[in-house]
């Protein structure tokens, strides 16, 4: 059964129509207004606020706390500096991906890592012989994202401190003084815009909710709900577990098995000239023979009908060149900001390059079609501010 989030005792009256869905066994709202449009505005326009406390998150300590980061991850954990946040994925033994997630560096020996998917026993397993300890702490900690063009006002109106020197994917503590109230500040999110995620203890949730909601609102502020997350990040081209792709770990057959190279950014990720990583060997052997069979794309859909406040659709369809599948959407929504149906698509190499013609499988009320496609370089939108 579904429980509420630290965030619950807001976001629950705030939720009136009672759209909520299960996030890791937490109740998440779907949406909290008429339509997820106005909570979409919020994030591209304004800002928002949107609870991420199911996401699972882990303390990693020790004095092996780096190499068990290094020997479990793609990327080279020895270079990660403290106040750094990596966005990695990892990999079963056959390079495969079980999971993406972010690691922060908070000490020398401390790490936050965030999953989507349950890895307690996985990063456990691999602690074997270290001297290190991991602790699953998802219920000690909330998390709720602050996204928008002017989070970072709302944020400077909140803790009354600059926030301007932040950089992207970077962390910093903060204290909130007239609350006496602890929190950590990371230049993250989910959205692909400028905003940041900050992390609270669960019993303090609440109090930061109420500050943060009520600094934002000389600022247009508005709680966002997961209907209206979707769109932004298929518009920044971020992929989503089980939506996407597939962990390995509950992969049925091969073709639901990705290796990094096959899913966008993953693959820019993966580091060769480290230490030896969980698939390290078979990632090499699968680049010394060109690479894997399959890319990550973007397609620009080419049929002004579409419904144009329709949420975004995580059903499976074909992509055809000529009369041949040569691959499937996963993702598919119509971005408000591009003024464009577009969608996040799994396309044979070949197939691959932007400019590529290709068609995608449409049904309208029950009647099957195919409509033109054109195969485009990821993100869709990717705004100078987020990094700003």
């Amino acid at each position: 059964m579904s429980i509420g989030t630290a965030f619950h005792p807001r976001t629950g009256p705030l939720n009136r129509k009672m759209q909520w869905r299960e996030w890791s066994g937490y109740f998440a709202a779907s949406v909290y207004h008429d339509a997820h449009d106005i909570e979409y505005n919020a994030i591209r326009e304004a800002a928002a606020l949107i609870d991420v406390s199911p996401l699972f998150k882990y303390s990693v300590t020790g004095p092996d706390a780096t190499r068990l980061v290094d020997r479990i991850q793609v990327r080279d954990a020895t270079k990660q500096r403290i106040g750094q946040v990596y966005y990695t994925c990892w990999c079963d033994e056959d390079g495969k991906v079980i999971d993406d997630g972010t690691v922060t560096r908070l000490a020398e020996d401390t790490y936050r890592w965030t999953a989507a998917d349950p890895s307690l026993r996985w990063f456990r397993q691999n602690a074997t012989g270290l001297d290190v300890t991991v602790e699953e702490i998802t219920e000690r900690l909330a998390a709720v994202a602050l996204q928008g063009p002017r989070s970072r006002e709302v944020l400077e109106a909140a803790t009354g401190l600059q926030w301007g020197d932040l950089k992207y994917f970077r962390e910093r503590p903060a204290r909130i003084p007239h609350l006496d109230l602890d929190v950590d500040v990371t230049r993250t999110g989910y959205t692909g815009d400028l905003g940041c995620e900050l992390w609270v203890d669960s019993d303090r949730a609440v109090e930061l909710w109420d500050e943060l909601m009520n600094a934002g609102q000389p600022f247009g502020i508005r709680p966002a709900g997961m209907l209206a997350l979707d769109v932004v990040r298929v518009e920044a081209g971020l992929i989503l577990l089980e939506v996407d792709y597939t962990s390995s770990r509950l992969a049925l057959n091969n073709e639901q098995r990705y290796s990094p190279f096959e899913l966008g950014i993953l693959g820019q990720l993966v580091k060769f000239d480290k230490v030896d990583f969980v698939g390290k060997r078979a990632l090499e052997a699968e680049q010394a023979a060109e690479g894997p069979p399959r890319r990550l794309v973007g397609l620009d859909v080419g049929w002004d009908g579409i419904e144009e406040s329709a949420a975004t659709s995580r059903a499976q369809v074909p992509v055809f060149d000529g009369g041949r599948q040569v691959g499937k959407a996963t993702s598919t929504t119509w971005s408000p900001t591009l003024k464009k149906a577009i969608a996040l698509a799994s396309v044979g190499a070949r197939h691959s390059e932007p400019g590529t013609a290709l068609s995608i499988e449409w049904t309208v009320e029950g009647r099957r079609g195919r409509i033109a496609a054109e195969v485009t370089a990821l993100p869709f939108f990717d705004p100078p501010r987020k990094r700003g």
